[in-house]
């Protein structure tokens, strides 16, 4: 599958197939950078984050997205 290289500005665009598909198309190093840059982003706008214990998550914060 050769994912097209444009940028798009329509929002409609954006689902999370086409995200998907999107992230499919990175090698494994940009993927890997991509962990560490929101590592990175989650420290800094919360930097005790790592010290918490038992964390539940929120619901309807996190789309699980599934084959069919």
């Amino acid at each position: 599958m050769k994912v097209r290289k444009r940028v798009s500005h329509v929002w409609d665009e954006e689902t999370p197939e086409a995200k998907a598909r999107w992230f499919q198309s990175l090698t494994v190093s940009e993927r890997l950078d991509l962990l560490c840059w929101f590592t990175d982003l989650a420290l800094a706008a919360n930097p005790r984050i790592t010290e918490q214990k038992d964390a539940q998550p929120v619901a309807g914060r996190v789309r699980v997205l599934s084959k069919t």
